[in-house]
């Protein structure tokens, strides 16, 4: 993991919040401040959810959760950013081949 680079000003911002109580430690106020960006910055969310799901890191239904949408809302946007996803139904061949691919069969 690649430290973070902060300026002097800020590393004694955060280490007076964490000195006053405000946070444990500088990791919580990390993930708290992560999760306010996440939360303000919509589009940024969605994007880090598509990009999770495309990554094969979480479901469709988790990704949508995450983005602040519902599940049909996050394949309409998907499928508006020209993103093709996979979907069942395909030939016994073409799944034969997908997991051989993945290692099952």
């Amino acid at each position: 993991m690649e430290a973070l680079d902060i300026s002097d000003d800020m590393n004694e911002e955060v280490d007076i919040l964490v000195k006053r109580g405000y946070y444990t430690s500088k990791s919580e106020l990390l993930r708290d401040a992560f999760r306010t960006l996440l939360n303000t910055k919509t589009e940024l969310k969605i994007s880090l959810s598509i990009e999770l799901y495309l990554n094969e890191k979480i479901s469709i239904a988790r990704a949508a959760e995450l983005s602040g949408l519902t599940t049909i809302e996050f394949k309409e946007v998907m499928a508006a950013r020209g993103i093709v996803r996979e979907t069942e139904g395909k030939s016994a061949p073409e799944m034969d081949t997908k997991l051989k691919k993945i290692g099952i069969i």
